[in-house]
This record gives structure tokens, C-alpha cells and sequence, in this order.
């Protein structure tokens, strides 16, 4: 019997990259375009597309390094597809993403294909008071 139902549920699928996490990877990646954010917490300043862009429909591939953090409802499996496919097109893609090791998604487009570092512990998202309550992992769909 599950107790504390809020531990297992989320109240949105938007969850605001940590800044530090993100500086780090864009030390190394220098990424050019944010392809799934809102204006409050997007990550590149002039290559973004929020929801009314619709950046599952964009082609990525002219910005050569991205960076996707997805709204992490039912459409994640859309985004992950989307830059399975965008790789596959020569762009580089820096996937944060909850570690659901489990989903046809991961099998399909992440495991067996991509390096991925399993973070420690539990991230801080956006403004959040607490830890996620899920684990996280870094994918990287290098060309």
C-alpha cells in the first residue's frame, strides 16, 4: 500500500535545469540552441523554442549542439525520439532526463547507443525547495 502518494506523482513535467549542472555541460559543449523551454527557464538566450514554437517540429541540425532538458509527462518519449533522430543527423545532444531505465524509450533510443552517467543523489530543480523525487541521467547523443 502506497502511503504518500506525492512521493511517486509530480504536479507538472516542467522541471528547471539546476544552473550549475547546466554551466558545466555548456563549458564543454558550448551548446547553441535550447529546443523545449518557456521564456522563465530557458538556457540559451537567442536559440530556443518554448511550446508555441513546438520544437519537436524544428530542425535542430543547423545549430550542431543542443542541450534538452523535456517536460517529463507522457510526451518525453516524443522528445527523446526527437533528438534520437536529430543525432542520427549529425547534431550533437546533451540529454537531461529522469533515469526511467524501465521505458521502451530508454531502450529504444538511449540504451546500447549513447554514453550515460547516472547522477548521485537526487537533483534540485528550478526554484525547488526539495530534491526530485526520481534519479537523473545524463545522456550524451554524441556525433
Amino acid at each position: 500500500m502506497i502511503k504518500n502518494k506525492a512521493l511517486y506523482a509530480s504536479k507538472t513535467d516542467s522541471w528547471g535545469t539546476p544552473e550549475k549542472l547546466y554551466q558545466e555541460l555548456n563549458k564543454i559543449y558550448k551548446f547553441k540552441l535550447d529546443p523545449c523551454c518557456d521564456e522563465l527557464n530557458k538556457k540559451h538566450d537567442k536559440n530556443y523554442f518554448t511550446k508555441k514554437d513546438n520544437g519537436l517540429i524544428q530542425d535542430w541540425s543547423k545549430y550542431k549542439s543542443v542541450f534538452m532538458n523535456p517536460p517529463y509527462g507522457r510526451e518525453i518519449k516524443s522528445w527523446v525520439k526527437k533528438a534520437y533522430e536529430e543525432n542520427k543527423k549529425g547534431c550533437l545532444v546533451v540529454c537531461l532526463l529522469p533515469a526511467r531505465t524501465d521505458t521502451k524509450w530508454f531502450h529504444d533510443y538511449i540504451y546500447k547507443k549513447h554514453r550515460i552517467d547516472f547522477i548521485k543523489g537526487r537533483l534540485r530543480f528550478g526554484n525547488a525547495i526539495e530534491n526530485a523525487p526520481f534519479p537523473s541521467m545524463i545522456v550524451y547523443m554524441e556525433v
